[in-house]
């Protein structure tokens, strides 16, 4: 949990609000303010505890998306379907707190629909959990013709925005799409039954308001996001990943369904309502704002619309004497740093690249999860979480109003975003000139970036040492983004260069340049921007995820031949003879590995690290690569190491957990807790650890048998947790060094052993550790860069001038020796820095097969 620095309040723009009238889904203005005070997130940003989550979440996650009933062909509304009930559940935490538990979601919808003609459901997905995730439509009967109008309009104001922005029709019929988002945050519960209030409210509503609103607008309520965590009281979904940090990655179900809905119905505003902040806290942001947004659009309307919320919610009358509650808060004006949208991993900051041009965060404010859900009475709970939902409630209405009143500018404004993607226009810094109305702009919240021309990701392959299958992913990831992507047909000469056939292209005049290039760019280093960041502050896919992406300044697409393309082209190659070598350079070799293992094949490891699979495994071979989209090579090498199936005891952050699962190793999650049951370690070859194993809490027997395994087996250690059990059972002889706990960012890193072979020259780092006083016997296999190692993120030295860059800057970043290795970056961070998931598996591999490391290499 971190608290921000509070300074005066920037100055308060008076507005005069309309009164609301009877039945207007207007409430009436507040004169009250909100006083500066601390911001505080909940929630660590980096897991200490092991992750258990189970096997099945990982295999939902990993598999192929399954049909929903949302398909893909434009029908009418409503869209009525009959949802099958939910066995009733008396565990579920929801029903402590009054609230409404999943199992009687499905019955409410089903009511709800029965109540007229404005409300569809329709089943986005699964959660990882395997729990259905609902989307729910509120908007004015349509026609089969209508809807397909509806879609031409958007498709027009996406990818022809020069001309919608002319269009008469779409500035007369276009309905604007809002997305309220709620309980992505599984332990944060109300949205959920504030949005079944507003549904039901606007399904039976008479006024003309009402009806001035469905027939020119189209809600979409997600109402509930996060369902395994709504049952079970928790922040993260079943595999146990935060999923307002998951859209970067999109490693979940969750949020690959929320994803989709973003693109499908292109948002002009959104709300994500989340607990608990008191008082109530509305976005806008504090800097540091994302460089790539169109973010003088962004405020303007965002702004505008939380003064309605603001007014909406101190208009319910709660006070801190009479219930505890403070008046709301926007942290554009009432704070100087600690909340940013920085990063787009959080639901609105995402929603900004598609085209959402007013997008808050909303966090209510009284507590009911964590210590106050287990000590708080009953009676207390339901107190707060009626509070809670009817000032959620208040903050959808209020932006119901502002849709309604602000219809034709905020679908200019979205408009606006893509036709400067497409035409290559530059950014408009914010300034009180060109976002007029907005109080206390300064030069501190001026973030913006010169776009290049374009990125080319050659397609790789054994010729060019390049990996194949993560420029494939990558590619393949773009897509899902809603980002355009080309093929060259032949060579071509862009900027000087040439590249190969098969080079992918993002051109950059593209309605969604700021999505393509926050995935792709470097990033940048803001440590002397802000004191401290609450969460990541680079996450460059262009250097992490293992494909070559090269950034071109400038020049001139025209004749290059080029086709877009749908899908990255098939990797999946076997020779027909001879014996077959695979390189361990990506995750998805990784996994076809694993499965070879699996199935009995004798794989040997040669020299460079990657393996030989004889020629007699040649159908197996064939199904590996088929199923992980990985190319084999003709090999002669002989010899090698022979390797066998890993069973891996794992005490480890939920991303590691699932890293792990989807590189296909046998994992069994550990913890202390775990060990000190009696864990049987007969079945385990090596242990991976970095959270949740405390050398000093286990108990005399259950330390005793660790010791004993460490004796014979491998260690591979990560982090901080990982170097205080190497020093417990006195493995490397290293001195760690913790730099700066809120540090985070991509590194560059130098790669000079056997574990980080043919790595990028890059890393991941959240609380970087290196190691110093290395004895005999230690291996140096990565080091931080000389110099200032920081190519983006947030990194500053401790206030007595330690743990900084400068410090870690040529220390050794990755150890090894005596069947052990240490980690100092997070190279499996939240499963997304997938370019240095192999060092984590091979790291496996040679602490197992070998008597130590250096006798191996």
């Amino acid at each position: 949990m971190r608290t921000t620095r509070t300074v005066p309040a920037r100055p308060v723009l008076i507005v005069t609000l309309t009164l609301a009238t009877a039945g207007s889904l207007l409430l009436g203005p507040d004169a009250a303010g909100a006083d500066p005070k601390p911001v505080t997130r909940e929630g660590a940003a980096v897991d200490d505890h092991a992750a258990q989550a189970p096997a099945s979440a990982a295999r939902r996650a990993l598999a192929a998306p399954e049909e929903t009933s949302t398909g893909t062909a434009t029908r009418g509304y409503p869209r009525r379907q009959v949802l099958s009930p939910d066995p009733e559940n008396p565990g579920d935490k929801s029903l402590k707190l009054g609230l409404t538990p999943y199992h009687a979601i499905a019955p409410k919808l089903n009511a709800l629909q029965r109540l007229g003609d404005r409300v569809s459901v329709e089943v986005t997905g699964r959660s990882a959990g395997g729990h259905r995730l609902y989307l729910v439509t509120v908007t004015a009967p349509e026609t089969t013709r209508q809807a397909r109008a509806q879609e031409r309009m958007r498709e027009l104001i996406e990818n022809a925005p020069a001309a919608a922005a002319k269009s008469p029709e779409i500035k007369r019929a276009y309905k604007t799409p809002v997305f309220v988002n709620s309980n992505i945050h599984g332990n944060e519960w109300e949205g959920t039954d504030a949005s079944l209030k507003i549904v039901e409210r606007l399904a039976t509503a008479k006024d003309a308001r009402t009806r001035d609103l469905l027939a020119r607008s189209r809600l979409y309520f997600n109402i509930t996001a996060n369902p395994d965590g709504r049952i079970a009281g928790t922040r993260a979904n079943a595999g146990g990943f935060d999923l307002n940090r998951d859209f970067v990655t999109a490693s979940q179900p969750e949020t690959r369904a929320m994803r989709q809905t973003e693109l499908d119905k292109q948002p002009a505003v959104l709300l994500d309502l989340h607990g608990y902040v008191n008082g109530t806290l509305i976005e806008p942001t504090t800097p540091p704002h994302g460089e790539n947004y169109e973010y003088d659009l962004f405020l303007k309307n965002s702004y505008a619309n939380a003064l309605g919320m603001e007014s909406a919610v101190n208009a319910l009358g709660h006070t801190p004497a009479k219930d505890g509650v403070e008046p709301a808060q926007i942290p554009f004006r009432d704070q100087e740093e600690g909340w940013d949208d920085w990063p787009p991993v959080f639901t609105p900051q995402y929603a900004a690249f598609h085209g959402t041009v007013a997008a808050h965060t909303v966090e209510i404010p009284l507590a009911v999860n964590n210590e106050e859900y287990d000590e708080l009475p009953v009676a207390e709970l339901r107190r707060r979480s009626a509070v809670n939902t009817a000032v959620a409630g208040a903050a959808i209405r209020a932006t119901l109003d502002h849709v309604r009143e602000h219809r034709t500018s905020l679908i200019a404004d979205q408009i606006e975003v893509f036709r400067r993607g497409a035409a290559g226009a530059p950014q408009v810094p914010v300034s009180p000139e060109t976002v007029p109305g907005v109080p206390g702009i300064g030069p501190e919240d001026v973030y913006t970036t010169d776009f290049p021309r374009a990125y080319v990701i050659p397609p790789g392959g054994s010729r060019t040492q390049r990996s194949a299958p993560a420029a494939a992913r990558l590619v393949d990831h773009l897509l899902a983004n809603d980002v355009r992507v080309t093929r060259a047909a032949r060579p071509f000469r862009l900027a000087g260069r040439t590249y190969p056939t098969g080079s992918y292209v993002v051109d950059m005049h593209q309605p969604k340049r700021g999505m393509a290039n926050a995935l792709l760019a470097d990033g940048r280093d803001i440590s002397g921007d802000v004191s401290v960041m609450y969460d990541i502050s680079g996450w460059s896919l262009g250097r992490l995820w293992g494909a070559t992406v090269e950034q071109v300044p400038s020049g001139s697409l025209r004749g290059a031949p080029l086709h877009p393309v749908t899908e990255a082209a098939p990797v999946a190659r076997v020779p027909a003879h001879g014996d077959l070598r695979l390189r361990l350079t990506d995750p998805r070799e990784i996994a076809a590995l694993n499965s070879l293992l699996q199935q009995g094949v004798r794989v040997r490891q040669a020299p460079d690290g990657s393996v030989i699979v004889p020629a007699s495994a040649r159908r197996e071979a064939v199904a590996a690569a088929r199923a992980h989209d990985v190319s084999f090579t003709a090999t002669r090498l002989t010899g090698g190491t022979p390797l066998h199936r890993l069973r891996v005891a794992a005490a480890v952050t939920p991303g590691e957990l699932f890293a792990l699962r989807e590189m296909n190793f046998d994992v069994t999650p550990v913890s202390t807790a775990v060990l000190n049951s009696g864990f049987d370690w007969s079945g385990t070859d090596v242990l991976f650890v970095s959270a949740g194993l405390d050398h000093a809490a286990l108990t005399a027997p259950a330390r005793s048998a660790l010791d004993t395994f460490l004796d014979g087996h491998g260690l591979v250690g990560r982090g901080a947790g990982g170097a205080a059990l190497n020093a417990a059972a006195d493995r490397l002889a290293v001195e760690p060094v913790e730099g700066n706990t809120d540090a985070n960012g991509v590194v560059r890193t130098e790669n000079t052993g056997r574990v980080t072979h043919g790595a990028p020259a890059q890393a991941f780092v959240y609380a970087p550790l290196w190691f110093t006083g290395l004895g005999p016997g230690v291996r140096v296999e990565q080091s931080y860069a000389t110099g200032n190692p920081l190519v983006s993120g947030h990194w500053r030295p401790l206030p007595d001038g330690t743990g900084g860059p400068a410090a870690a800057a040529g220390q050794a970043s990755v150890v090894s020796g005596a069947r052990t290795v240490l980690f100092g970056t997070e190279p499996l961070f939240r499963d997304h820095p997938k370019g240095e998931f192999p060092q984590v598996a091979r790291a496996l591999f040679t602490v197992a097969h070998s008597g130590s490391v250096e006798e191996s290499g």
